[in-house]
């Protein structure tokens, strides 16, 4: 163990951490380890840090009044409740304390095991000990990954719909990350977990003005485009919430597909590959993937968004389509983490056991095929095709999405009623579940309080309905209720 030093906290408390020889060095910080390791010491590259009262400001802010990890009552963000702070602790690495001595820094949790590779992650990389950056499951590094640590679809839709619920939180919040990428977002696809981390460069839009551009490749088109202009200059474009939402559907998409949404076969200039670069990632770019335009479009695309369902199709062409260029046409991250959540309803189990992906989208019934194996789907389909009543107006119904239902499948009330949804805030309680008895479907009724069936009759606690093709029924007596359409294909 290296030299035991102490740092003295803003108030006044003495913490000791480690110091050794060239420690772990980020863009902007350089890490101390605590002697049982449980949290590390962060100091600034810059020596300059220590003068600047804005950053000061800036910290003070995100470890106070905008903390998503610190309830209400003991300083932090406005309406937060013990109960999220402790959830949003597990989805931020956010910073604990200010350092005042021996020069400006913070204090920050150590990131969980689960974030940190072992010996026996990829004995051919070497990795044991270091963090688990995002650029690992998506690149062709994933090829030298034990299989247990690559994970499979179900566990990379968990972590996009985890990191859309973090980064919603930070954007309602008035924040901004402004760098969030592969290296600032450590996934564990085997644990179907991610954390955020440098939160101490966060922006308060009209407070503190972004200190980083962000990393290459996550970098919004129009920030790279105008990022030879005067950094005073009124056209220059800077990092925002509209361009953390550039780089979170980059993140999701590589997340879903192992490859950059923008770095395709398309040559956009022979003068140097910088200049060929410049222009696929910012002013000339083009969407792998657009519907119109097929001159960035590899040959070998054999998943693609329609393999993943409507709901995030169509997100991912608002995104790379119609906001590629213009970022107020982006969707929200809300957006996205309701369209993930409707898409985590259409998985579906695939039935070859050899599968790399494990599991994957069912958005075509009459074609279940997987997209990953070509395996061809043998179990029956079960679909609930969910309505709800539009609000304020009586007997009119909207479509609300399909759930693919499978055997021992729990129902929520995120499923069940049309004002709840699949938040962190979501009651997870068992309201119905799918059993399969004897080739028959039925559904069971654990907790919800005024089940009814297809004729309006009562279903108590503890008591099931046997579920046919083309039968109807509203799912509660309760307000707010949604109407199922049930649809039985049998592919055997």
């Amino acid at each position: 163990m290296g030299t035991i030093a102490e740092a003295v906290l803003e108030d006044g408390r003495r913490i000791p951490y480690v110091i050794e020889d060239n420690p772990p060095r980020g863009g902007m910080k350089y890490t101390y380890f605590a002697p049982d390791r449980s949290y590390v010491v962060q100091f600034y590259n810059d020596p300059n840090a220590s003068r600047d009262e804005q950053l000061r400001m800036r910290l003070k802010a995100i470890l106070g009044q905008y903390n998503p990890t610190l309830a209400e009552k003991n300083g932090g963000a406005a309406g937060n409740s013990e109960i999220l702070a402790e959830y949003f602790s597990q989805r931020f690495c956010w910073p604990l304390a200010i350092v005042q001595f021996p020069e400006l820094g913070i204090v920050c949790p150590t990131y969980p095991d689960e974030f940190f590779f072992t010996e026996h992650s990829a004995p051919q990389l070497k990795l044991a000990g270091k963090d688990k950056k995002s650029h690992w499951f998506t690149s062709m590094n994933r090829d030298f990954l034990s299989k247990d640590e690559r994970g499979d679809l179900k566990a990379m839709l968990r972590i996009a719909i985890l990191l859309t619920r973090s980064v919603r939180r930070l954007h309602q919040a008035g924040l901004a990350h402004t760098d969030l990428s592969n290296n600032n977002v450590l996934i564990s696809p085997k644990d179907g977990n991610c954390i955020i981390i440098d939160i101490d460069s966060l922006v308060v839009p009209n407070m503190f003005p972004p200190e980083v551009i962000g990393t290459r490749g996550y970098i919004a088109p129009e920030v790279l485009a105008t990022l030879s202009l005067d950094y005073r200059d009124p056209r220059r474009r800077r990092p925002s919430t509209q361009t953390d939402l550039y780089a979170l559907g980059v993140l999701l998409y590589e997340y879903l597909f192992f490859r950059h949404p923008l770095l395709g076969p398309k040559v956009h200039s022979t003068v140097s590959a910088g200049e060929n670069d410049f222009l696929a990632l910012g002013p000339k770019a083009v969407f792998v993937e657009d519907p119109d335009d097929s001159s960035n479009r590899p040959t070998n695309l054999a998943v693609t968004i329609k393999d993943v369902g409507p709901f995030l199709e169509s997100l991912f062409l608002q995104l790379f389509v119609n906001g590629l260029h213009d970022p107020q046409a982006r969707p929200s991250a809300l957006e996205w983490e309701r369209a993930l959540a409707k898409t985590w309803d259409l998985l579906h189990k695939c039935d070859n056991p050899q599968c790399e992906m494990g599991y994957f989208v069912l958005y075509d019934e009459n074609q279940p095929i997987c997209p990953y194996c070509h395996t061809r789907l043998k179990s029956d389909v079960i679909r609930f095709h969910l309505k709800t009543e539009i609000r304020g107006k009586g007997g009119q119904w909207l479509d609300d999405g399909v759930i693919d239902i499978s055997d021992g499948m729990a129902l929520y009330g995120w499923h069940l009623f049309g004002n709840i949804f699949a938040d962190e805030k979501a009651d997870k309680t068992v309201l119905l579940q799918v059993e399969k008895r004897n080739d028959k479907w039925y559904l069971v009724n654990r907790n919800l309080k005024q089940m009814t069936g297809q004729r309006g009759q009562t279903i108590p606690k503890g008591e099931s309905m046997m579920l046919e093709d083309k039968m109807v029924f509203r799912l509660s007596r309760e307000k707010f209720s949604k109407v199922v359409y049930v649809t039985i294909n049998r592919l055997r």
